[in-house]
């Protein structure tokens, strides 16, 4: 057994007759390991605990304010063992090894925001925080039902990733050694809070939104760096309005806000993004990306991805995050609003269950379509013999889409298990680490998600009013204009992109006979879609970013 970032080894940090754990210098430093208190238990990995209360019972020192997240963990495993999993509030990746009994833990956090990754390599087993780190133990083969999943969704959902011998552990979860078991030690449930207060039988919005508004001060205050200035990536929607706002409040040090725009010809956010961080005093900063740094970042930023992730806010993610590593060491941001409290994208999903028996369209089908990204064009896409492969594997979505909860709570579970674990989550991390600073995420904080699934359906999307009990929660904080506007979401213009600026290189790269797609896609249809042949529907650019994207992960992945 193995565990440690691989790709830069010297020696063993720590090793005996069954296992060896590695250190090596990473974008966002080096992955500590200590010993515990009995010197029993080896722990390393990745942790940042918001919380560390939950522990305090189980730490016997005169000197626990002094000790690191890790050391806390250590001490309170001699205490609880696996247990200790479930005590753990915040963002981790662990490996804790016994040394008595020769055992091995690996676990995760509840909602994903650190990833590991696991394969075999003969009679070794490797594990990692980061995908790319397993490259020189297995093989280049592809899954070829993540190929499809990532077509239909533009990131891979699930344990599996690309590449075909490796999994990752999800969110939640603890995998034990030798016994290779997996455990699942948090489940995301609906919990609805209902009683006869009200003569609908439930709690009033206002009630809720006083719940919500308690549980935000205290999260977005664990976040808040100690004595440090703080950022907050700012694009002056509800969600990131709302985590500045309050930021500003309870923070004695300057707050720095980013934002991003993509020049005078494009249409951007900047007048309410600028608005907000006049309303909260804070220090604002604004960054144009050109269409030029968009084509040329984009191999670095997909070498800093585990799998490929098609969003093309990949890019802009990791700029801004170097423009905030000027100012700040810590990031906020706003992701997490929609998944959990009923974003405009589930409206969609929410017709087709009123309509679906009249469109004859299923909720999987359904469900896939709303991604607009490819999932209708993969009979064309996929070459015959891929599509046939793939055509009638199970999906990772079908069990939360069949489950018993309200429609729209099975929705915002999906999206927050697998596009907020699988693609937001692991994007933030791994980009703001790659700038050199910390992300964090106060509206996927666990106890936010959790609630969150306590809230009446209602109260969160109902027809065209979406968010209501967040905007209740934050009503005393925000300019009206921020609560009242629609969410139009940050628009990337990759239409724009690869009409006027990328489609040359855009060519070459996705219509080689070489390319690391060819073997698996119709580069045929590619050719009408980089030549805009039918684009009825202005959604051509979204798709070949999502391809130029996997095409150059494969790349960089396969060096």
């Amino acid at each position: 057994m193995a565990w440690g970032e691989v790709a830069a080894l010297t020696e063993a940090a720590w090793k005996d007759e069954q296992i060896a754990i590695f250190r090596s210098q990473s974008p966002g430093g080096i992955s500590p390991l200590v010993l515990s208190p009995s010197q029993r238990f080896v722990v390393a990995g990745d942790v940042w605990l918001s919380d560390r209360r939950p522990l305090a019972t189980g730490i016997d020192t005169n000197h626990s304010l002094a000790l690191s997240d890790l050391q806390w963990i250590a001490a309170a495993w001699e205490r609880w063992g696996e247990a200790t999993f479930t005590k753990l509030v915040g963002m981790f990746a662990l490996a804790v090894w016994d040394r008595e009994r020769q055992m091995l833990w690996l676990g995760r956090d509840r909602t994903g925001a650190c990833t590991l990754y696991y394969t075999t390599s003969g009679s070794t087993r490797w594990v990692a925080p980061n995908l790319r780190s397993l490259i020189p133990y297995h093989a280049k083969e592809l899954d070829l039902v993540a190929l499809r999943d990532y077509l239909c969704c533009a990131f891979v959902p699930g344990p599996r990733t690309l590449w075909r011998q490796v999994r990752e552990l999800r969110p939640g979860s603890v995998l034990s050694f030798p016994r290779e078991q997996i455990r699942t030690y948090w489940q995301l449930q609906e919990k609805t809070i209902s009683d006869d207060l009200e003569p609908g039988g439930g709690r009033p919005l206002e009630w809720h939104g006083q719940k919500l508004r308690t549980v935000l001060d205290q999260v977005v205050q664990e976040c808040l760096p100690k004595q440090e200035p703080v950022g907050v990536f700012l694009s002056g929607g509800l969600d990131s309005s709302s985590v500045t706002a309050l930021a500003s409040k309870f923070h004695s040090e300057p707050v720095h806000t980013y934002s991003i725009h993509f020049g005078e010809a494009c249409p951007n956010e900047l007048e309410f993004s600028s608005l907000v961080a006049h309303h909260c005093g804070t220090n604002h900063h604004i960054l144009e990306i050109t269409f030029r740094q968009m084509w040329d970042q984009l191999p670095e930023t997909m070498a800093y991805l585990d799998d490929p992730i098609g969003d093309p806010l990949t890019v802009p993610n990791l700029l801004v995050g170097r423009l905030a590593k000027e100012s700040v060491r810590v990031v906020l941001n706003g992701e997490g609003g929609d998944p959990c409290f009923g974003g405009p994208k589930n409206q969609p999903m929410l017709l087709n269950q009123l309509y679906g028996a009249v469109t004859q369209q299923d909720s999987l089908q359904a469900y896939l379509l709303a991604f607009q990204k490819c999932a209708s064009d993969l009979p064309q896409l996929l070459k015959p013999e891929i599509w046939k492969a793939v055509q009638h594997e199970p999906s990772v979505f079908s069990e939360d889409l069949d489950s018993s909860a309200s429609y729209l709570n099975r929705l915002m579970a999906l999206n927050i298990k697998f596009k907020g674990a699988d693609q937001i989550l692991t994007k933030v991390n791994n980009l703001t680490r790659a700038a050199g600073v910390q992300g964090r995420s106060p509206l996927f904080d666990q106890r936010i998600v959790e609630l969150s699934m306590q809230i009446p359906p209602e109260y969160k999307l109902s027809g065209v009013q979406e968010k209501a009990v967040l905007k209740q929660a934050v009503a005393d904080l925000l300019p009206e204009q921020i609560l009242l506007r629609p969410k139009s979401g940050m628009m990337v213009p990759v239409q724009r992109g690869f009409r006027k600026y990328w489609q040359r290189e855009a060519k070459a790269l996705l219509l080689n006979r070489k390319a690391a797609i060819a073997p698996y896609l119709n580069q045929a249809l590619i050719r009408e879609w980089l030549n805009y042949r039918g684009d009825t529907w202005q959604r051509y650019g979204v798709k070949l970013w999502l391809l130029v994207s996997l095409e150059i992960w494969l790349q960089v992945n396969r060096k």
